[in-house]
């Protein structure tokens, strides 16, 4: 048994959720879907992140595939992520889900509210 018959038998649900789950990848990805960003930039709009959190996320979506880091020969360096490719396309896969909670939200919001309460 090759190893594509083993990577077959994985969900493609869990695959992407591995790439993209925890709280702040979907939200870096949002981030980086506008262009390139330098890291103290996305720390900027990522109100609440720390900096060893970011890291983190950041070398998991690279690791991935689907974020680019590159670094510039400047004094001193300058280092920017963006999408990759395969970050594109998942972006793009992800707006359907963000249209959904966009339409939802009043009443998912209302539901959690009324189990907390």
């Amino acid at each position: 048994m090759g190893s594509d018959a083993v990577h077959s038998d994985v969900c493609g649900m869990s695959v992407a959720i591995d790439v993209v789950g925890g709280k702040w990848k979907l939200h870096l990805m949002w981030v980086l879907s506008a262009g390139p960003q330098r890291f103290g930039q996305i720390r900027k709009l990522l109100t609440g992140v720390s900096e060893k959190v970011l890291t983190e996320n950041l070398r998991h979506l690279e690791a991935s595939g689907v974020v680019h880091r590159e670094v510039f020969p400047e004094v001193p360096p300058r280092v920017e992520y963006s999408l990759t490719p395969l970050g594109e396309e998942l972006e793009v896969a992800l707006r359907p889900l963000e249209a959904w909670g966009d339409k939802n939200r009043d009443e998912l919001l209302g539901n959690l509210l009324a189990a907390a309460g």
